[in-house]
């Protein structure tokens, strides 16, 4: 039986790499020369198989026209640098509560506000279920008062303060790029690396939270794991699977 559930928006996550030698005589930009292309899962899929690398089983429900939503990025292939990114198609369905039929020992929130759950979803989820982690790019609410964890960056986490109450700040656990995370007041330091891509970093971090507090039930253990898989990620280009360098 599947032990976690991942429930959220996907998308096709698309990289062409190009170089680039000259500026176009019109206006000052650059001439892309396409090299090659590669794509994967993202989003909620994303983190489901980042899950999966850990040896993890884990189900998702997600849009069935992810495919057709795309996330293409222009990147430099020699320095990684992202010209731009274009973004098209649209979320085409809704999610369905039924969907949920199977028991799992913990349910991932997995949300890019890209309108397949919204906020009604989520707190209906939480209140079916004891084990429930938030990763959300919504603004923080009541809505989410029934989750385990919530997981944003600190970027939402200012554009939220607003509407957290001290029960929801206890559930916080807000991620800073190579500050770490804090959680109750307490840093979670991250090591130094050089940082190749930061791609995807947020789904492996949501990965290896789950999946150690899967086997612990300790949340500080499962920071600072979440932390090491983050930081691995980042080191190589493009977006990976954890499992693939642990």
């Amino acid at each position: 039986m599947s032990r976690i559930l991942v429930i959220g928006d996907s998308c096709r996550d698309v990289f062409v790499y190009c170089d680039s030698d000259r500026l176009c005589p019109d206006i000052p930009v650059p001439v892309l020369n396409i090299l090659d292309q590669r794509e994967n899962p993202g989003m909620a899929k994303n983190v489901q198989r980042n899950i999966s690398s850990l040896k993890v089983s884990c189900d998702v429900i997600t849009n069935k026209n992810w495919h057709n939503y795309t996330k293409t990025r222009y990147v430099h292939r020699k320095s990684n640098h992202m010209f731009f990114r274009v973004d098209s198609g649209c979320i085409s369905s809704k999610f369905d509560i039924s969907e949920i039929k199977n028991h799992y020992d913990i349910v991932v929130i997995s949300d890019y506000n890209k309108g397949y759950i919204s906020e009604s979803d989520i707190e209906q989820i939480c209140g079916m279920h004891e084990n429930v982690f938030i990763d959300t790019k919504k603004t923080i609410g009541s809505w989410c008062s029934l989750a385990k964890f919530i997981k944003i960056n600190n970027h939402e986490y200012e554009r939220s303060k607003k509407f957290i109450t001290k029960d929801l700040e206890n559930k916080l656990i807000v991620t800073s790029g190579d500050c770490g995370c804090t959680y109750n007041g307490i840093n979670y330091p991250v090591r130094k690396v050089e940082v190749m891509d930061v791609s995807g970093a947020g789904d492996t971090f949501i990965a290896g939270l789950v999946v150690k507090y899967l086997h612990t039930k300790d949340i500080s253990k499962s920071i600072m794991f979440a932390n090491e898989c983050a930081s691995e990620i980042v080191r190589h280009v493009g977006v990976n699977c954890i499992g693939d360098f642990l």
